[in-house]
């Protein structure tokens, strides 16, 4: 499994996000300051339309 950190993780070191990774039908999403724990996944589709929405929330709130 490959996992990538958002382009958006922040200043400093980076570990201050999530980093996800491409399942056949989910995405995965765990914490990368503790990648060894838990992870959650989520059906594609439902993961894509949380990061419309939010990439949607981020626009308005510049407006």
């Amino acid at each position: 499994m490959y996992w990538r950190k958002s382009s958006h993780s922040g200043g400093g070191d980076g570990d201050s996000c999530v980093e996800i990774a491409t399942l056949p039908t989910r995405t995965a999403v765990r914490d990368s300051k503790f990648p060894s724990r838990a992870t959650l996944s989520f059906p594609t589709a439902s993961f894509s339309a949380l990061v419309d929405h939010l990439k949607a929330s981020s626009v308005e709130e510049l407006r």
